[in-house]
Parts: structure tokens; sequence; C-alpha cells
């Protein structure tokens, strides 16, 4: 059975079914934050140093009501926000940055390359972020605000947030990497097929995330070429950081793509080389038996006149016969190197 936000999550991040709601922080501007409820969210103003960050459940129903009767978002932005496509993308509207994401999906049962996505709508004090299935990375930074080591303005909220989706892309790498080493010492102890299968497992999460996450770098990119004013020069450079750590862990895919072929590729030379040795011997047995074969089947045909009938000794002689002709065989097939 799967699992459900509830079955998964704390209490204070089930969402709301009404509002959509998960979680809304108020971030003092020195790495802490307050919680507060939805009412309060709808009427809050900022106070100076002061950031709102809101998680949403995108799919509920009145959130893209909500988005643009009371933010007064376009629908064109609106339809970014929540829309299943999900294609990772940034833009800028005015002094206000709308991306749309994607982070490694940790859920039960889930792969690497199933992606899961995340739009952020924010402006200087307010940051909007919305998914539809669980992810890590708001968790995370949710933990550090906790912990009163978090973000302190929007644009450290964002950049953290970004921080967070490509590091857990780090690990997922990392773990193919340690199974393909895995696989590459003890491929001759393991089952053939078994390899086979998870190396064609690997193959698909490279694909996977390499099919996802290259989008992810140009939004990246997006971001860093047309910052907001509301984000710091620390900011634009972290994001600039982040993005040459996306583009490393790209390349690490295309090396763990190009390492499994080259095991898959020795597999199937190894299984091939068995093969041929195989059909060659079998050529050798059948290349020696069939003169042998021949002169038998000879003296067996039913006729008169064959030498021998009436001869006690004939038996004997044949079978020297034959024994010298496969020594013959022999020592002709090792000069030949075929043996």
């Amino acid at each position: 059975m799967m699992q459900t936000d509830a079955d998964t999550l704390p209490p204070m991040l089930v969402p709301d079914r009404d509002t959509g709601l998960i979680f809304a922080r108020v971030i003092d501007g020195k790495g802490g934050a307050r919680p507060i409820d939805w009412a309060e969210a709808g009427q809050w103003s900022a106070a100076p140093g002061e950031t709102l960050w809101m998680h949403l459940d995108r799919t509920v129903e009145s959130v893209d009501d909500w988005l643009r009767d009371e933010l007064g978002i376009s629908e064109a932005t609106v339809e970014a926000l929540v829309s299943n496509q999900t294609r990772p993308r940034a833009f800028r509207e005015g002094d206000t940055l709308i991306a749309v994401l994607r982070g490694i999906n940790f859920n039960p049962g889930a792969e690497p390359e199933d992606m899961v996505t995340l739009q952020i709508w924010a402006k200087a004090d307010r940051v909007i972020t919305l998914r539809r299935r669980i992810l890590q990375a708001p968790r995370d930074v949710l933990d550090q605000l906790h912990r009163g080591a978090g973000p302190s303005s929007a644009g450290d909220l964002v950049t953290e947030i970004v921080e967070q989706l490509v590091a857990t892309m780090g690990g997922s790498i990392v773990d193919m990497n340690e199974r393909i080493d895995e696989l590459e010492e003890d491929e001759d102890d393991l089952d053939v097929e078994e390899v086979l299968d998870v190396i064609a497992t690997i193959r698909r999460n490279c694909l996977g995330l390499k099919r996802h996450m290259s989008p992810q770098h140009e939004a990246l990119m997006q971001i860093a070429r047309d910052p907001p004013n509301w984000m710091s020069d620390a900011n634009s450079r972290d994001i600039r950081e982040t993005i040459d750590r996306l583009k490393r862990y790209l390349e690490d895919i295309d090396v763990s793509k190009e390492s499994v072929l080259v095991l898959q590729d020795d597999i199937n030379n190894r299984a091939a080389n068995r093969s041929n040795h195989t059909m060659y011997m079998l050529s050798i047995v059948a290349a020696i038996f069939l003169p042998l074969s021949f002169v038998t089947g000879l003296l067996g045909i039913n006729v008169g006149g064959l030498p021998g009938v009436h001869d006690p000794d004939a038996f004997w002689v044949t079978v020297a016969i034959l024994a010298g002709l496969l020594g013959i065989q022999l020592m002709l097939f090792r000069r030949l190197r075929w043996l």
C-alpha cells in the first residue's frame, strides 16, 4: 500500500486539505523562524529583516485561486506554478523570481530518476514553494531554521533550497558509483542475469537523471545571469558554485553510464568467448569422429562382399585401424594447432 503524507510526515508537515498549506514560517533574519498559521500568513506584513516562507501542496484545488486572487499573480505564472508540466526553467516578472526545479525522489518504492518537482515564487520579503509529492529539500531547510542555523533572507532561502536539491543528487550518484564498483569486483561470483539486470537499472537511472537534470542546469544558469535585486552577491556566487557542482554531477553521470557499458561489454564478450569455445570444441569432436563414423558406417552396410565377415580376427583388425586413424588425426590437429 502506498504511504500517504499522514503516514510518513510529522503532524506539522501534513498539508491542510482546504488551503494546501504544509507549513508557514516567518524567518527572523538571524537564522531562525517562528511558525504561523494560514490566517496569520494571510494578514502578515513584513517587518524589517523578516521573510515569510509558505510551503504549499499544489494538488489542492484552492491553491491556484489563492495565488491568483490574494497575491495577484498572473494567470500564466499561476499555470507554471501549479501545472504538471514540470520541465525545469526559471524566469523573472519584474523583481519576482519564478523557478521550476527538480529533486531526487526519496519516497518509498521510488527510483532515483523519478524526480520530484518544486515550484518557487519568490520576492524580497516572501517565498512560496509548491510541490505535489514529498520532497526532502524543504524539510532540510526547515530543520536548519528550527536549529537556528537557517537562511536569513529570501535570497538565502532560495539559494539554500537550490543547493539542497542539487546536493541530494550527488548522494544518489555516489551510491550508484559504489554499486558499479561492487559489480566490477564481484562480477565473476554473481549470476550473469543478475548483473545484467542491475546494469540495466543503473543505465535507466543515468538516462533519467541526465534527462531531468540537464534542463535544471539551464534554469540555474538563467537565475545566475539575471538575478533579482534582492539576491545578494553572496547568493549569486553560491548559485554559480551550485551550477558548477551540478555540471560535475552531469559529467559523473556520463562516466557512470560509460562504466556500466564497459562492464556490460565485458560480460557480453566473455559470454561470446565461452560460446565460441564451446562451438569450437564441438567442431573438433565432430571432425575427429567424422572419418571414424564413415568407416564404421561403410562396414555396417548390409551387402555381400564385405571383407572379414568370416574372419574371427577382423573385428580387432578394424579397431586397430580406427585407433591408428584417430592417432593420425590427433597428431594432425596438434600440428595445425587446432588442439
